[in-house]
């Protein structure tokens, strides 16, 4: 397959801004600012294509259907190349964090922004998504630039656009997933005792790029013993051992979706309780893939799962709900917990994500799965198979 050829065309994202339109003149709302930045770019990608480095982005969409990206002043040809906007717009709002002045810089507004995509008034609705990642210096900007307006949080706006998938958007996951389960087998053959964690991330790293990822899906994880514990972590320098269970989860970027798979593999064999816990993942894995299809009520399948942990001798080892939303960031909303109030809808697309922990150790067992009628179409190649290697 020709790298790149996998994509999100630009009509996809010119139909995002209408369907966004329609949704601020149903809430009421005369304009919305979403923002991101370099970890957290979801947001202002899906309507521009745009993914920043070290400055901040943002879009503003206006309840006509008109859009701009905006971005800091070290960015303006790099935008306004990768983006599928045609309004830019440069903003001081969103410099990097070193905070240069640009005291020579002649900067756009936010009024030039509201202006263009037709937006007027002082007594303006403006929602802001990505609330969380919206830096106080942006929000401050907002506000100074409309003071009369009434600022409303709408990140449920791009919960609500995001979360069921478009055809392109699941080709993208799905080449994602095949080529993080290249990256994950090659690990499986080359890693070898005495071999660091961070070793064996640069093995999946080569990989990915080698088969057309643009970047990593999310920071890859190679965790060994005690660090399994870590929920979420970084790979460090300790060397595998003899006996280690080594968790993998290796993923890769496509067009900016992420896919990412994950399963522990064992440095020699596994036996007694360690054994009996890494299974029982397993076991709650399957369990779960098995309760998903449309019209199931999200909330009555965390709860179960719960119980399921508690039935079976589990529940001090239990962390989190059985699945969470995934799309252009691996971890996405919306999630599957007890509070949940929805019902899955077809191509939802969700990670599998089921990780138990013990004080020594912990193992996640993960995939990609798209919502249907009738159960889930699984995006990568099946795992359930406990690796346990010869040396």
């Amino acid at each position: 397959m020709e790298h790149g050829s996998i994509f999100i065309p630009k009509s996809e994202y010119m139909e995002r801004v209408k369907k966004c339109a329609a949704i601020l003149r149903r809430e009421n709302l005369d304009a919305l600012i979403v923002n991101g930045n370099e970890a957290d770019y979801a947001n202002p990608r899906y309507f521009s294509g745009y993914w920043p480095l070290f400055e901040r982005a943002g879009v503003a969409i206006s309840a006509g259907g008109d859009a701009a990206l905006m971005c800091g002043p070290e960015s303006k040809h790099f935008a306004g190349d990768r983006s599928k906007l045609d309004k830019l717009f440069v903003l001081k709002e969103y410099r990097e964090g070193a905070d240069p002045a640009y005291p020579e810089f002649s900067a756009d507004s936010f009024h030039d922004v509201f202006k263009a995509i037709g937006v007027a008034g002082k007594k303006l609705r403006i929602g802001v998504a990505s609330y969380l990642d919206t830096s106080v210096v942006i929000m401050e900007g907002i506000r100074d630039a409309f003071p009369e307006a009434e600022i409303v949080r709408a990140d449920q706006i791009m919960v609500e656009l995001r979360r069921v998938k478009s055809a392109n958007e699941i080709a993208c996951l799905r080449e994602g997933y095949r080529i993080s389960e290249l990256a994950t087998q090659q690990v499986i053959r080359e890693i070898r005792p005495g071999m660091t964690e961070l070793q064996a991330v640069g093995i999946a790293q080569r990989v990915i790029y080698e088969h057309g990822a643009e970047y990593e899906g999310l920071p890859m994880y190679v965790f060994s013993e005690a660090s399994t514990r870590h929920a979420i972590s970084r790979s460090g320098y300790r060397k595998f051992e003899k006996g280690d269970i080594v968790q993998l989860n290796l993923s890769a970027k496509i067009d900016g979706y992420s896919a990412s798979i994950g399963y522990p593999i064992v440095l020699g064999k596994l036996e007694g309780r360690r054994r009996d816990v890494v299974l029982f993942g397993l076991e709650a894995h399957n369990w779960t893939e098995k309760q998903v299809r449309a019209s199931v009520y999200a909330a009555d399948i965390a709860k179960q799962f719960y119980r399921f942990y508690v039935e079976n001798g589990y529940k001090d080892n239990f962390v989190y709900g059985p699945l969470h939303g995934t799309g252009m960031i691996e971890v996405e909303a919306p999630w599957v917990e007890t509070s949940s109030d929805y019902h899955l809808e077809p191509n939802m697309t969700f990670q599998i994500d089921t990780y138990i922990s013990t004080d020594t150790f912990g193992v996640r067992w993960e995939k990609g799965i798209a919502v249907t009628e009738t159960g889930c179409d699984v995006l990568s190649a099946p795992i359930g198979k406990l690796y346990e290697l010869e040396f």
